[in-house]
């Protein structure tokens, strides 16, 4: 079931028509009503499940979309995690609230549990799952189901966003119409066609002969292709997100790898998956961070990214956290694992580098 929906996901990010289906079964997780998906960069884009699309109509054309501050609140936070509205609220504040009390409550529904994506292309992503309010606050099991989904999530929503929600004609026009580099490549890694964008980046694409492919930054290019072999295993805990450094170990790109699957092949043909590479930092996106981009980061693991990038020691992690020095240390692990680096020092002066490279 897992591994299946997982497909369809993916199968989203370039068929917009398959993501209503999906939402209602990312909504089943958590024993909710329905699900929705909104993007904005230059214009709001959305689409919803069946169940509650008529609701969310009423929501973006009557005016409540302006009003809510739910997506404000999500899009605020560092954490890779859905939130529900506990985590910002009393209960007497949300009873207050006029979206709720006059909007959401009347139309029977008033939970959810969301998560907002802040994506250095400028592309701001939110998906939430609404719950019936007669059926309670959307609980922390449900919550971990849907973290369990979020990366798959995360990488689909930021190809159907950069294409506003459209399918394309083929391939071609969606590379362009995504205008990022990036490539679609065979499972050996040979490269079935390529963006202008990713042409132009000989820095850290090498062209390798017999139509290969390989990335300048060596840790990145294991990645790649653990990251490919990993898509025809369908393993559980595969890494599908990491940096991409220059010649400096500064970290230009993070690189997600996006699995091509069920009717996506309409439009990408035979490819198995597509690469694309987002800039950590420009000027369309001052406030972009490392850790916001990789999507296969865990709450948990983000936190212990955090301290690490402020100096503490895994120890005060863990009495901060009031979790045992163990666990912080196989997380410690797993971070390092998912951005390439070999010791603690390492992701220290990565996070720093970001953080001293990012333009105010």
């Amino acid at each position: 079931m897992q591994n299946d929906l997982v497909d369809r996901i993916y199968e989203c990010s370039v068929v917009p028509e398959a993501w209503p289906a999906v939402l209602d079964d990312v909504a089943a997780l958590a024993n909710a009503t329905g699900g929705l998906l909104f993007s904005a960069q230059k214009a709001l884009n959305w689409t919803a499940s069946e169940s509650v699309s008529d609701v969310f109509a009423s929501y973006v054309n009557d005016g409540w979309f302006g009003k809510c501050s739910r997506r404000v609140c999500l899009m605020s936070q560092d954490a890779p995690s859905f939130f529900v509205e506990h985590d910002f609220w009393s209960e007497d504040e949300i009873d207050a609230d006029p979206v709720y009390r006059d909007f959401f409550r009347p139309r029977g529904l008033g939970w959810s549990a969301g998560t907002g994506l802040q994506v250095p292309t400028g592309d701001n992503i939110v998906f939430s799952v609404e719950r019936a309010f007669a059926d309670g606050p959307v609980d922390s099991a449900s919550v971990a189901r849907l973290n369990a989904i979020r990366p798959h999530l995360a990488r689909s929503a930021l190809v159907s966003a950069r294409l506003q929600l459209k399918r394309a004609q083929g391939a071609t026009e969606a590379l362009t119409a995504l205008q990022l580099p990036a490539l679609l490549l065979k499972p050996s890694g040979e490269i079935a066609e390529a963006s202008l964008l990713a042409q132009e980046l000989g820095d850290h694409i090498v062209w390798a002969a017999h139509g290969h492919v390989r990335l300048a930054d060596r840790q990145a290019d294991r990645m790649l292709a653990d990251a490919l072999g990993a898509i025809g295993r369908d393993a559980a805990d595969d890494v599908r997100s990491f940096p991409l450094r220059d010649a400096d170990g500064i970290p230009a790109y993070v690189a997600h790898v996006i699995p091509v699957r069920r009717s996506a092949h309409d439009v990408f043909g035979d490819s198995f998956a597509l690469l694309l590479l987002v800039p950590v930092a420009s000027d369309r996106a001052p406030s972009a961070t490392l850790m916001k981009s990789l999507f296969d980061l865990t709450p948990s693991e983000a936190r212990v990214a955090q301290g690490i990038a402020g100096g503490a020691t895994p120890e005060a992690i863990a009495a901060e956290g009031e979790v045992a020095i163990s666990t912080v240390r196989t997380q410690l692990r797993r971070v390092l694992e998912k951005t390439g680096c070999a010791r603690q020092a390492d992701l220290a002066a990565l996070l720093a580098r970001i953080g001293a490279t990012a333009p105010r």
